[in-house]
């Protein structure tokens, strides 16, 4: 363990001469120098260089020329022949990287050094920008990890001294000085900053974080030092959920992409064999010559291979998967993002998801002989030993309006209904309404349904209060001194901000929004009607919510399903696409799904939809154009005859025009 010497609690919060905010990665924006360290690059580039001195050499000495086409050759063809030859003994089969070799060897055979030269640099530069795209589009998911810190300051004792994560405990204060990583997921206790939490939840704009805000480990903090409480252990952090995710998850290929590897091998050795056919039939079949035969055959032998075909796709996907990693929408690979192009259905769950997962106290009411504050504060004080989340929604409403909490005694949970416990000698007790209808708990079930109010106003109807407020969806309980009803509470889910909006944009696209809940009828339908769903599924357990999926599928085709918790799991697991919330997900729904949420921000669906429609679009452009690229030039070769250099420029220009508009998916809207 290394102590900072000398570093006491009270002068950690200054800031050093000449430091600053840590600036937040940005691997979505090109870098020349991390291009120029691509092999790929480098390879092509020299290729290029060395051809162009060999043209300009070729004018004074022949021989010399020759030799500088050859390391032309070697430079720019060597990474794609070991490609092609590994391909060829492991797997038996062709690809293009051989086709385009043996095009290049066989035009230089014919005298063609600089028209072979120019097909290997074009070829190799194509591949080294599709290489590089790949690149970068992983480098945007997996820089994540690069953000992983390693160790924290551990205050203890008046003293701070660093220690590695791991021996974080939950419990722990630690000190995040201006400008360095957050080690953990924490609440802050003490001091103000901004943070960058770009990096985890996709967040553009800092976020400003004070007394009793939660940080996330793995971002970035702002000019303030900051002091955690730290609430979850290194292993079970946000931050190491979304690594083990990435690590874990495998490329997951799109089903377009897998025909086109299947149809490129077919396709190569029929190339090959039309090839051999041109040169060893077209003499005495067609009375070509034999260098035109051959000319021609190593000019179909180019335009013909399926470069741009092959190119098509996976440029494209990986493009799309990269721009929502930087937007906070992790993918798993690209077949997910295929098929959240087709979403018939988009499915959510309700807590955690559409709302926020922690109820609200919405009502509170009181009976006679008692004030509001005075009620709060004996309901507070009751259920301030529970941790039940309807017992710290009272607790945090009684903070929240500064009420003082009473001494209790005797406090016990009452199994299947609520708490009791004595306040200032009297029994009081909170639970479930049903005791209005003579259910729950055996002392408290003879309480009157209408007491009579001291100031003879007319008596409180609780049965007809119950009702009112569980048709608008709101879940209640009563508040008991002994055996008489002395008022009333009513909390309800709060909904997330961005549902609304996320339900609107999701139906614009021309997509049916269900949600899928284990909650009540009533609740359910008031929440979906506030919220615009089209489609109600409520009273599920786990099995309900997959079989409910498993018809939707037949009904409408691809659905996605998005959810939070344990009890999602399976559901996430049988819809086309499953998406886990991030935040708040679970480490089973982080397991199963095919993509997460980092930031919880369910308007990013839509989004995420429409960047998948556009990728669907630019791939059928691209194979469109591919295939009339390829049947132009073979159809004019064998017509009029189409120049080498020509050829090259045709093919292996599809073939980069291509990559580029896949390319286009990386740009994002701010």
């Amino acid at each position: 363990m290394e102590m900072l010497h000398g570093t006491k609690l009270d002068s950690v919060s200054t800031v050093e001469e000449g430091s600053g905010p840590r600036k937040p990665n940005h691997p979505g924006k090109w870098d020349l120098r991390s291009m120029l360290r691509n092999p790929e690059v480098l390879a092509a580039l020299g290729s290029g260089c060395l051809m162009l001195i060999a043209w300009a050499v070729g004018h004074w000495s022949e021989g010399w020329s020759v030799v500088l086409y050859v390391l032309s050759y070697i430079s720019g063809g060597w990474i794609k022949a070991k490609e092609g030859i590994k391909t060829l003994v492991t797997k038996h089969d062709l690809d293009v990287n051989l086709l385009m070799i043996a095009a290049a060897v066989g035009a230089a055979t014919i005298g063609y050094w600089n028209e072979g030269a120019m097909l290997i640099f074009i070829f190799a530069l194509s591949g080294a920008l599709e290489s590089y795209t790949m690149q970068r589009s992983r480098k945007d998911i997996s820089s994540l990890m690069e953000l992983q810190p390693e160790t924290a300051l551990l205050i203890k004792d008046g003293e701070v001294t660093s220690v590695p994560i791991d021996q974080l405990k939950i419990g722990d204060q630690i000190l995040v000085k201006p400008g360095e990583l957050i080690p953990a997921d924490g609440r802050v206790y003490r001091g103000s900053s901004y943070v960058n939490q770009a990096s985890i939840t996709g967040e553009s704009v800092p976020v400003d974080k004070t007394e009793g805000d939660d940080v996330f480990a793995g971002t970035v903090n702002g000019e303030g030092a900051l002091y955690l409480e730290v609430t979850q252990a290194s292993d079970a952090t946000l931050f190491s959920k979304i690594i083990k995710l990435v690590e874990k998850a495998e490329s997951e290929v799109p089903e377009s992409e897998r025909f086109i590897k299947r149809f490129e091998a077919i396709y190569a050795r029929i190339v090959v064999i039309v090839t051999i056919a041109i040169i060893g039939l077209a003499t005495p079949l067609l009375g070509w010559d034999w260098d035109t035969s051959f000319y021609k055959a190593m000019v179909f032998l180019v335009v013909a291979s399926p470069c741009a075909l092959v190119a098509s796709i996976m440029p494209a996907m990986l493009s799309a998967i990269s721009n929502r990693a930087r937007k906070g929408v992790l993918f798993k690979g690209g077949a997910h993002i295929e098929n959240m192009a087709q979403t018939a259905v988009v499915a959510l769950d309700k807590t955690g998801t559409l709302t926020r997962g922690t109820p609200v106290i919405t009502d509170f009411i009181t009976g006679s002989g008692i004030t509001r504050e005075e009620l709060l504060g004996i309901c507070a004080s009751v259920e301030s030993v529970s941790k039940h989340p309807l017992a710290v929604a009272i607790v945090s409403k009684a903070e929240e309006e500064n009420i003082e909490l009473y001494p209790t005694e005797h406090a016990q949970s009452i199994t299947g209904w609520g708490m009791q416990a004595e306040v200032q000698g009297k029994l009081w007790k909170i639970g479930k309404s049903n005791v209005l209808d003579g259910k729950g708990n055996e002392t408290a079930h003879s309480a009157p349904e209408e007491p009579e109010m001291e100031t003879g106003t007319p008596a409180l109807n609780w049965k007809e209060i119950r009702t009112k407020l569980e048709s608008e969806g709101k879940t209640v309980s009563v508040v008991m001194q002994s055996d008489r009803i002395m008022g009333m509470i009513a909390m309800q889910d709060e909904i997330r901000p961005q549902a609304v909006l996320a339900v609107k944009h999701l139906q614009e696209l021309g997509i049916q929004v269900a949600m899928l809940t284990g909650d009540r009828k009533v609740t359910a339908e008031v929440i979906a009607k506030k919220i615009g769903v089209d489609m109600v599924f409520s009273d599920l357990l786990p099995e309900g919510k997959v079989e409910h999926l498993k018809q939707l599928r037949e009904k409408y085709g691809h659905v996605v399903m998005v959810g939070d918790g344990v009890n999602d799991a399976p559901a996430l697991a049988t819809a086309t696409v499953g998406i886990s919330m991030g935040v708040t997900g679970s480490g089973t729904a982080l397991e199963v799904a095919d993509a997460v949420l980092m930031s919880d921000n369910i308007e990013e669906i839509a989004e995420t939809v429409k960047l998948a429609r556009k990728a669907q679009r630019i791939v059928k452009q691209n194979i469109a154009f591919a295939i009339m690229v390829i049947l132009t030039l073979v159809i004019t070769n064998f017509v009029e005859g189409v120049p080498l250099p020509l050829g090259v420029v045709g093919h292996e220009g599809s073939t980069i025009l291509v990559i580029l508009n896949g390319l286009r998916l990386l740009r994002t809207n701010k």
